[in-house]
């Protein structure tokens, strides 16, 4: 009898399996502690193997920064049907993003500590995600403050600062959240939407905090 072949992966099973190991190590050992060694081993490859398909330490970091940030991004992005009202895309769009960040943690530790900490190469790569997310957010708060009034009175460095805000409160709630036993991604979502929904519609309806007078 002929003996039977061994069917080869496909590379790109391969180099997921490989991301996947890396992405872990990653984002519970930290970019300096994460060894090619250990990758190989959780990869179930050889070292050489993934140098051969991933270049270096630095190279594959990179790219775990930038799968990370496009499987996030597109997340965001399908959780959101545009035929809805202002309120319940935004609502969608964190229930989506805290989903995410929830269901994949190691990767949302490489996006978000990791890859700010470890070098200006990295960190411009997590900064290239936020501006798109901050930049899908304005568009939200915009259609919102459209659906308020026929001609809103938003400046446009408001509704940017809106945006920022919003989501840098996210972030946070996603790494409070991850760490806090028992919170689910729509108790996140709701958290952030009952604050974030009550400040926009007091701005779109006229109702500002203003500071003090007399103080410089």
């Amino acid at each position: 009898m002929g003996s039977v072949k061994t069917r080869r992966m496909p590379r790109a099973v391969r180099e997921r399996q490989m991301l996947d190991a890396a992405v872990r190590i990653f984002g519970r050992r930290g970019y300096m502690a994460a060894s090619m060694d250990e990758i190989a081993e959780l990869a179930g490859v050889s070292k050489p193997l993934v140098y051969l398909y991933l270049n270096s330490k630095e190279d594959l970091f990179t790219t775990c920064i930038r799968r990370e940030a496009a499987a996030l991004m597109e997340a965001v992005r399908a959780g959101v049907r545009r035929d809805l009202p202002a309120d319940r895309q935004l609502w969608d769009g964190l229930q989506a993003f805290f989903a995410h960040t929830a269901e994949h943690p190691d990767g949302w530790a490489v996006l978000h500590l990791q890859a700010r900490t470890h070098g200006k190469a990295f960190a411009a790569e997590a900064a290239a995600l936020r501006e798109e997310i901050v930049a899908f957010v304005t568009q939200l708060i915009a259609v919102a403050a459209r659906e308020a009034h026929r001609d809103p009175d938003l400046p446009e460095h408001e509704v940017a600062g809106l945006a920022e805000a919003l989501v840098g409160a996210a972030e946070s709630l996603a790494d409070w959240a991850n760490a806090t036993e028992g919170v689910t991604a729509r108790e996140a979502a709701s958290t952030l939407m009952n604050f974030a929904w009550s400040g926009l519609g007091s701005l779109m309806s006229g109702r500002r905090w203003t500071p003090p007078t007399g103080e410089v």
